[in-house]
């Protein structure tokens, strides 16, 4: 089984339901992988603008599985929420 680190980055701008709407939206994407741990590390600012946004809302996830979903990181990039992701293969 191998495991994986997602990082997420959305706008700071949105409310706390839009927000917990995104993250059960990225969490349904991701149907095949075992989510272990889920941190939400909060409002921190960026190195520099990203979209016009100084800060960021950010995310952590632990998971485990075979394979990420086909067109995962696509998804990703098509939802304007979200600034940046970083998923990593740490196993």
């Amino acid at each position: 089984m191998r495991s994986y680190e997602l990082v997420l980055v959305t706008k700071p701008s949105l409310t706390d339901t839009l927000r917990k709407k995104l993250i059960v939206g990225v969490k349904v994407l991701l149907k095949d992988l075992k989510i272990v741990k889920e941190n939400e590390i909060g409002q921190k600012p960026l190195a520099y603008k990203i979209k016009k946004e100084t800060n960021g809302f950010y995310w952590d996830f632990i998971l485990e599985g075979e394979n990420v979903p086909l067109g995962f990181g696509k998804k990703l990039l098509e939802n304007d929420n979200i600034l940046r992701h970083l998923l990593l293969r740490t196993k």
